[in-house]
C-alpha cells in the first residue's frame, strides 16, 4: 500500500534535519519506501558519513527524462515561538504545520509519493528524484552528488527544483556570494585612542564604501524588472570586534554577501569590494604598516536564468495550467548547480510560499500539495508516453 502524502510528510517532518546535522534517518525512511518498489537508489555521503545525498531513478537507464529535486535540510527553530511542536506535523483548517513543510519537505513528500505510483508503470523515459543536504547553508551538500553525476554520459532533459513558488513556474533567481572581511588595525588604551588604529572604525569606513557601491549598482548596474529588487545587492550581515570599552580594538570581522543578477559578473563585484578594502586601509600604513582589510570569498552558488522560450519551459507551463507567466524568485536554489553539472534546462516550481518558510508555525496548504501531486502525475504521464524533450547534446 502506497502511503498518503500527508503520512509521508509527517515522517519527513519528524526527522529534525537541521542543516549540518545528520539526515541519514530521513534517507533510511525514504529508501525503505522506494527500494521495495524497484526504484534504483544511490547515496553520496559527505566525508564523515553523517549526511548524504540520494539519487533515485525509475524507467530506462540512459539519457533523457526529468529530475525532481529537493533538499532535506531545514533551518533551526531555536528562539522561535511555535504554537505546536515544530517536528510533529499538525493539521488545522486545511494547513499542515511543521518545520520544513513549505521549505521544502512538502514537495519531497509529493515527489516520493509520485515516484511510488510511477513505479507501477513502464515508463518510456527516466524519472529521477534527487534529495540533497545542507542547502540552507550555501547549497553545500549537493555538490558532491553533482560532481559524480557530471562525469557520467547520461543527461536529463529537464530538472525541476521543487522550492515553494505557489505552483508558479520560476525561470530565474539571483546568484549569491558570501564573503568574510577581516579588518586589521592596532590595539591600544582608549585614553590614547588617536595613537592606535581602531579596527571597528576601519570596518565602518569599509561599510560606507560598500554602501556607495550599492547605490551605484542600483542607479546604473544591470537591471531585471522581473525581480522585486531589480538590481544586484551588497549586504553586510555581521560585524564583530572589540573586547572592552577601554581598549581600542585591533581586529574586526565582518560577513557580507552579494546577491547578483545573471547579467552581473560576481568576480568583478568581488574585485571592486577588494579595491574598496584597500582604499580604506592604505592611507593608514604610513603610521600603521600592518593596516589592512582582508576579503575572503567563502561560498556561493550561481544564479538561474532559463530562457522563457525553452522547450522545457513550454512543457512545464502546459502541464501546470493556470497562470502561464513565468516568474523570478528572490530566494536562491540549487537550480544553477544542477543546470551547470547536468547541462539541462532547469526551472523552479513547488507547493507553498516562501513567505511561510523559516518562521514559526511554518505551513503548507493541503490544496497546494494536491495541486503539486496532480502536476507531477501529469509529468509522469509525459514520461510514460515518451514525450519529454530530448536532452541537450
Amino acid at each position: 500500500m502506497i502511503p498518503e502524502i500527508d503520512d509521508i510528510l509527517a515522517r519527513l517532518v519528524a526527522c529534525p534535519t537541521v542543516s549540518r546535522q545528520s539526515n541519514l534517518a530521513l534517507l533510511d525512511y525514504v529508501e525503505g519506501l522506494l527500494a521495495p518498489a524497484g526504484v534504483r537508489l544511490e547515496r553520496f555521503e559527505n566525508e564523515d558519513g553523517t549526511r548524504a545525498n540520494l539519487w533515485a531513478s525509475l524507467g530506462p537507464e540512459g539519457s533523457g527524462g526529468i529530475v525532481l529535486s529537493g533538499h532535506s535540510d531545514v533551518v533551526p527553530v531555536t528562539g522561535q515561538d511555535w504554537s505546536t511542536d515544530p517536528f510533529a506535523l499538525h493539521r488545522s483548517d486545511g494547513k499542515l504545520y511543521g518545520r520544513g513543510t513549505a521549505d521544502m519537505k512538502g514537495f519531497l513528500a509529493v515527489a516520493i509519493h509520485v515516484m511510488l505510483t510511477a513505479a507501477e508503470r513502464a515508463l518510456a523515459q527516466p524519472l529521477h528524484l534527487a534529495i540533497s543536504y545542507d542547502e540552507e547553508v550555501g547549497c553545500l551538500g549537493v555538490r558532491g552528488m553533482l560532481d559524480a553525476l557530471e562525469g557520467r554520459p547520461e543527461r536529463p532533459a529537464l530538472c525541476l527544483i521543487g522550492e515553494p513558488t505557489g505552483m508558479r513556474i520560476a525561470t530565474g533567481h539571483k546568484g549569491k556570494r558570501a564573503l568574510r572581511a577581516c579588518c586589521h588595525g592596532q590595539s591600544g588604551h582608549s585614553a590614547l585612542a588617536p595613537e592606535a588604529l581602531n579596527a571597528l572604525h576601519l570596518g565602518a569606513d569599509f561599510i560606507a564604501r560598500l554602501r556607495d557601491r550599492q547605490d551605484a549598482l542600483a542607479a546604473s548596474g544591470a537591471r531585471d524588472d522581473a525581480y522585486d529588487v531589480p538590481y544586484s545587492t551588497i549586504h553586510v550581515g555581521v560585524m564583530q570586534g572589540g573586547t572592552a570599552l577601554n581598549i581600542v580594538p585591533g581586529r574586526c570581522e565582518m560577513e557580507l554577501e552579494i546577491r547578483h543578477l545573471a547579467a552581473e559578473d560576481p568576480e568583478a563585484l568581488i574585485a571592486g569590494i577588494a579595491e574598496d578594502a584597500e582604499a580604506v586601509a592604505a592611507p593608514h600604513r604610513n603610521r600603521f604598516p600592518d593596516a589592512r582589510i582582508e576579503v575572503e570569498d567563502v561560498s556561493g552558488y550561481p544564479g538561474l536564468d532559463t530562457p522563457g522560450d525553452a522547450e522545457a519551459v513550454a512543457l512545464v507551463t502546459a502541464l501546470l495550467g493556470g497562470d502561464p507567466t513565468p516568474i523570478k524568485v528572490a530566494f536562491g536554489t540549487e537550480g544553477g548547480l544542477f543546470r551547470d553539472a547536468l547541462r539541462c534546462p532547469t526551472v523552479v516550481c513547488g507547493p507553498g510560499h516562501m513567505a511561510q518558510g523559516h518562521k514559526p508555525d511554518e505551513f503548507v496548504s493541503e490544496a497546494q500539495l494536491a495541486e503539486c501531486a496532480a502536476f507531477l502525475e501529469r509529468v509522469v504521464d509525459v514520461l510514460d508516453r515518451g514525450e519529454a524533450p530530448a536532452p541537450a547534446t
